[in-house]
């Protein structure tokens, strides 16, 4: 049996609160499916101060190391299937050109980007990254924003006799191995 291809992910990156929710679920996925090589990305804008002054080679580096320290603290503690391979490519650049840029570059699999939630002449003004990247990607691209939602706990299915009937009731399955399993329909649906 030959080795399965590695999955090329490409992970926006820009020290945002979604861009940790995107890395997160990135390292997330990793750690489930080792065969996932990551590639980290931050674009920096080359006329944009960053600091003291505009981005250079040196502020690419610094940038690198400190998201090497941030990709290290979102794996700690993770069981991983196996080692886990990553990246980290800080490029200097408009950060929609660069990360659709490297995602040609290592043929993405899927693209993780972070939304900042900009609305109305906000996003008008500034644009969107996220948004020019699902529009011009030719991958998958997963929009990651933190969970906004309360955990809720879901009611128990039970069947439910009914005269009019239009629809059919849920049958459950497994994937187990090679082979799709349906579950007997007296089983529950928790």
């Amino acid at each position: 049996m030959s080795e399965a291809r590695p999955v090329q992910v490409v992970v926006a990156y820009d020290f945002s609160p979604s861009a940790e929710a995107a890395l997160a679920r990135a390292v997330d996925v990793a750690a489930r499916a080792p065969q996932h090589v990551l590639h980290i990305v931050a674009a920096l804008e080359p006329h944009v101060g960053i600091g003291h002054g505009a981005a250079t080679y040196r502020t690419a580096d610094e940038v690198r190391d400190v998201i090497v320290r941030r990709a290290k603290s979102a794996f700690d503690g993770r069981d991983t299937a196996s080692e886990i391979q990553f990246f980290v490519h800080t490029r200097i650049g408009r950060p929609d050109e660069e990360i659709l840029g490297l995602a040609a570059e290592v043929g993405a699999d899927l693209i993780f980007i972070g939304s900042h939630g900009k609305t109305g002449l906000e996003r008008v003004l500034l644009g969107s990254v996220s948004e020019k990247v699902v529009r011009e990607a030719k991958c998958p691209v997963m929009v990651v924003r933190a969970k906004g939602y309360p955990e809720v706990d879901l009611l128990k299915v039970f069947r439910f006799e009914h005269e009019r009937k239009h629809f059919t009731a849920p049958h459950r399955y497994s994937y187990i191995e090679t082979r799709v399993i349906t579950r007997p329909p007296d089983w529950p649906l928790v």
